[in-house]
């Protein structure tokens, strides 16, 4: 898509004309940007979005798999690759979030971490440019993961009317705040946590892609330019561009890890006596 913008801008066409950019003027890019044809025509699902998500599967199993196909006492390269990952999540997520009983939820806590991780970074992967989770979809269908294991773990371990009881009346509070607390509770804890997971990132795969996109194809269309001071602002568009591009890739990292963060978060919460 961000081709199909590069070329309007290089040559717009009207009555099936060339025009000049200069004359056609910028067509910023917006979010027709992120709807991708199904690859084979029609109104099928199977969309770039789709392929790079199964992708990304097979990057993840294959890292994890030769990681520790041949394990050994001096690592080579890319089982301490394997391991630091793994390490990384499980001791500083899993077990200073979750504490007591973490280890089960490590195997979920690190795939997701890497999963996320991968598909984000597609969006500054040359030949892919798009990152997976700039499409609402996929960030939801997680969000819905994590809100399932939080909500099964504390019900398994205090039962339905036990898991309710803590959530919502937390002992130490005056009970008239309870009419206050107890459905801000509810809320938060059934409607909104997976909303803001989701949407938190989704937003910053969205707004990050769109951003490179401005500074790209607005370089393109100051180089084709008939006007002077536009040919020679373009290298800076150029350079912001490529300056965005590796900020973008520390907050891809960020997004994967705090996504991950917050869903132990939410284990940690629900597993524990007093909420």
């Amino acid at each position: 898509m961000a081709l199909t913008a590069l070329g309007s801008v290089l040559s717009a066409e009207e009555g099936g004309e060339a025009v000049d950019p200069s004359k056609a003027g910028f067509v910023p890019p917006n979010s027709l940007e992120f709807a991708y044809p199904d690859i084979f025509g029609g109104d099928g699902w199977l969309t770039k979005p789709v392929l790079q998500i199964v992708l990304a599967v097979v990057v993840v199993f294959l890292f994890f798999f030769l990681s520790s196909r041949k394990r050994a006492m001096v690592p080579g390269k890319f089982q301490f690759a394997g391991e630091g990952v793994y390490g990384f999540i499980r001791n500083g997520v899993g077990r200073d979030v979750i504490g007591h009983g973490f280890e089960k939820f490590v195997p979920y806590l690190v795939t997701l971490f890497a999963f996320i991780y991968v598909n984000n970074v597609m969006g500054i992967f040359p030949g892919l440019n798009f990152p997976t989770m700039s499409r609402i979809g996929f960030p939801i269908v997680l969000a819905l993961l994590t809100w399932g294991i939080y909500n099964y773990v504390g019900i398994r371990k205090f039962g339905v009317y036990g898991y309710f009881k803590n959530m919502m009346f937390p002992p130490g509070v005056p009970k008239p705040v309870y009419i206050l607390l107890a459905p801000i509770e509810f809320v938060s804890t059934f409607l909104v946590r997976p909303v803001t997971l989701a949407l938190r990132l989704f937003a910053n795969m969205f707004a990050g892609h769109l951003l490179l996109l401005v500074f790209m194809l607005g370089g393109a269309y100051m180089l084709a330019n008939e006007s002077l001071l536009l040919n020679v602002l373009s290298p800076f568009a150029f350079v912001t561009a490529i300056a965005l591009t590796f900020f973008e890739a520390l907050i891809q990292l960020l997004q994967a890890y705090i996504f991950t963060l917050l869903t132990a978060l939410y284990i940690a919460g629900a597993m524990a006596e007093e909420h």
